[in-house]
């Protein structure tokens, strides 16, 4: 059993029904669900249920999967910009969660002008990823949303959370943050058909 995956629908399932529920008797019922995945969350993560469940309660409204961007650079030779990670010496692509009244473009635009010193633009959304509560991915269901940027201007400058950076060959990656490889190689795919398309000659009819 993958208990992540199950602490995680119990959580969200207890907080939205105390949210909705209209009879004090559910009300007990969604209380004690959240009560036990408070306390085997503390277990897991070795920390008090009582602050478990006082990060839970941060989460006003609806609780949803949380929402993060990821920003595909490339240089003209198709090597993508890619920062190796403070906190696991790991690779990844500029990626950050949505902030309150941002899109998730806006993320990826801001996050790779915080990480990288670049101002981007997005030109596509390569893909949008789901990913269900995991050891390798979190204690909450995420989505990742991924879009390819080229650059406008800026200078490229290593912040305070990585210890390198630089556009690499994928191939050269050994070492991946998360599911970023399947990003990087996404992205890639998804210039090369964009170059292949606007490659292709007109065809004028008559």
């Amino acid at each position: 059993m993958d208990l992540m995956r199950l602490l995680d629908e119990l959580r969200v399932l207890s907080q939205n029904g105390l949210r909705y529920a209209d009879n004090p008797y559910d009300e007990e019922r969604y209380e004690r669900i959240l009560e036990l995945a408070c306390e085997y969350y503390g277990e897991a993560f070795e920390l008090p249920a009582d602050d478990v469940r006082e990060r839970f309660e941060a989460e006003l409204g609806h609780v949803t999967p949380k929402v993060g961007a990821e920003a595909a650079v490339f240089d003209s030779t198709g090597r993508i910009l890619l920062m190796r990670r403070a906190d696991d010496g790991t690779w990844c692509l500029p990626c950050g969660w949505v902030d309150p009244n941002e899109s998730p473009a806006e993320t990826a635009v801001r996050e790779t002008h915080e990480e990288t010193g670049l101002d981007v633009t997005v030109v596509e959304l390569v893909d949008v990823y789901h990913y269900a509560p995991s050891d390798r991915f979190g204690p909450h269901g995420r989505i990742d949303v991924l879009y390819r940027c080229v650059v406008d201007g800026g200078t490229l400058e290593l912040s305070h959370e990585g210890e390198a950076l630089d556009y690499r060959e994928i191939d050269d990656v050994s070492v991946w943050h998360k599911a970023h490889e399947t990003y990087a190689r996404d992205a890639l795919d998804a210039s090369a058909a964009t170059t292949t398309e606007t490659d292709e000659p007109s065809r004028s009819s008559g």
